[in-house]
């Protein structure tokens, strides 16, 4: 089968013609895990059907015109957990995936001093030695202990968390291979607890001395989640967002052509494998029967029958609205009730004459901190602890930040097909403007929001507005209306002890399984959580094969 555009399925065509077919797998919502998982469901030789609500394919990986002539990644913006694995698996570059490269991260220190932070371990220790000679004597060493933490994770993000809790022997056998498969890990192992339950701010005040070489670690523990640096638990969200794994590109990633640029690369593996996808069709119900997924019915009425049902969509939504609470025993009830999905993050997209012209630029420049890019494509701002955590300190007591950190990212420094020539486009993303304001309303605080980020640009990149041709401002009630992300969570829900590995959505069933028969899930609510991997994906697609006594490929 050729490969067509995604969006090319309308509704009233492919649904009615396909309604009413029988499939031995039916998946809820085209991002890009359920994309995955179709795609290894297909090369097993299942017939698959992927309904998605929206009349494109990608969920919160897509790229979208937002301006006349300007397009951008909408949601997600950059490129940092996609497995090279899932990539060669599915052939992904011959389907057009492309990455690009992005400088080196940049993070402004007041008016004219800067920190920059490198793959290259030399390169940051450099870097860090202007602020404080202890922390960058010491910065080698720290970077081993979380390179070899995060090998770690690596390896249980493909694993199937067990259920510690059951007593028959396959639970048994299963917990029994898991840890003899770990068994030189050791002491290692007490790193991961240490993050999961520690402070960003106080695992790495064990290592470092100065707030703003803090800073720069511990932004990556606020990027999505309601949390600061002195927040418990908040050090994992550091490994969480620095263990991608890459092949070529290295570290952080531009796809070319924008973030949709993967899902249109999933959609057309799966269409070359069969797979029918249709856009247009948002679903309305799971039919249960004998405690059993069998039908699942779309909004217009049409019905999918499937030997397995799979949802990409967000686990309260899957339990609370598609399935039913009257379906679930009463503690799967009570803990997805309980399940943390409120969100501070914002994006902004932002079609301009030409990129912020940071106070640091020209020094940037001069001193090499981007090598060979001529603007640093990538930024973080937040010059130190302090600023992080009064951010979260507004949002925390239910309003948004009156200085946001922001991570602004400019990809048309390095891909020409977003913008008009001379033009570029302009990512930021940041938090916190909480899904819910206490004591106000956005439809009311929206202008005055936006106005604290452009002058927290404007503070070190003064004149930008100047240059701003039109702006695109997604709170989390967008982003929750527009992809369905439960409160606008980035990760589908906090990445918190209590909501990781066996606990993740809720106790017992963290195996991609639920308490229905036939009934799975197969997106981030699920582990090892969110970001563009496509592991959780994988892993359900594996498990399902094996119930249905087949291997995944």
């Amino acid at each position: 089968m050729s490969a067509r555009p995604a969006s090319a399925s309308p509704a009233s065509a492919a649904s009615a013609a396909l309604a009413g077919r029988d499939f031995d797998a039916v998946i809820i919502g085209a991002g890009h895990n359920g994309l995955v998982c179709a795609n290894y469901l297909a090369r097993a030789g299942l017939r698959v059907a992927v309904l998605e609500r929206r009349d494109v394919v990608g969920g919160a990986a897509v790229t979208e015109e937002f301006s006349p002539g300007f397009r951008a990644s909408i949601f997600s913006y950059l490129m940092s957990l996609l497995h090279p694995r899932i990539i060669r698996d599915l052939r992904l570059r011959e389907h057009g995936l492309e990455v690009l490269p992005c400088s080196d991260m940049v993070s402004p220190i007041g008016d004219d001093d800067y920190i920059a932070f490198s793959d290259d371990v030399a390169k940051t220790q450099a870097s860090f030695a202007r602020f404080s000679a202890h922390d960058a004597a010491i910065y080698p060493a720290f970077n081993d202990y979380l390179v070899e933490a995060t090998q770690i994770v690596r390896r249980l993000l493909w694993e199937t968390p067990i259920d510690p809790a059951r007593r028959d022997w396959k639970t048994f056998r299963d917990g029994a291979a898991l840890l003899w498969k770990y068994r030189k890990v050791g002491r290692k192992m007490y790193r991961i607890v240490d993050m999961l339950s520690m402070s960003a701010y106080d695992f790495l005040r064990e290592w470092f001395e100065d707030d703003r070489v803090m800073a720069v670690l511990a932004y990556y523990a606020s990027i999505g989640t309601f949390a600061g640096p002195k927040s418990p638990g908040s050090a994992y969200v550091i490994m969480h967002h620095v263990m991608g794994e890459h092949e070529g590109a290295g570290g952080w990633g531009f796809i070319k052509g924008g973030m949709g640029a993967i899902t249109q690369a999933l959609a057309s593996a799966a269409r070359q494998s069969g797979v029918h996808i249709v856009t247009g069709a948002p679903v309305a119900e799971i039919r249960i029967a004998n405690n059993r997924a069998t039908e699942v019915v779309t909004a217009v009425g049409d019905i999918y029958r499937a030997r397995a049902i799979i949802s990409n969509a967000s686990a309260p939504h899957l339990y609370r609205d598609l399935v039913g609470e009257q379906h679930l025993p009463a503690e799967v009830v009570r803990e997805i009730r309980g399940y943390r999905t409120f969100s501070t993050a914002f994006k902004m997209n932002i079609a301009c004459e030409r990129p912020p012209q940071y106070r640091i630029l020209d020094r940037v420049r001069r001193e090499g901190a981007i090598g060979s890019f001529s603007y640093p494509t990538y930024m973080h701002i937040a010059p130190d602890i302090d600023y992080l955590e009064r951010a979260y300190d507004d949002a925390k007591h239910g309003w948004y930040s009156a200085a946001p950190f922001i991570t602004p990212v400019v990809p048309t420094m390095v891909d020409d097909t977003l913008a008009p020539p001379g033009k570029h486009v302009v990512n930021l993303f940041g938090g916190h403007a909480p899904h819910t304001l206490k004591g106000g309303d956005w439809a009311t605080e929206r202008a005055n929001f936006e106005k604290n980020v452009f002058d927290v640009i404007e503070r070190f990149a003064p004149g930008f507005r100047n240059d701003v041709i039109d702006a695109q401002l997604l709170l989390p009630p967008d982003i929750e209306r527009i992809v369905n992300l439960p409160q606008g969570h980035i990760f589908q829900g906090e990445l918190s002890a209590d909501q990781l590995f066996f606990q993740r959505p809720v106790s017992g069933y963290a195996d991609y399984r639920t308490p229905i028969g036939a009934l799975y899930i197969c997106g981030a609510s699920m582990h090892p959580g969110g970001g563009v991997s496509g592991i959780p994906g994988h892993n359900a697609a594996r498990e399902i094969l094996k119930d249905m006594g087949r291997k995944i490929g």
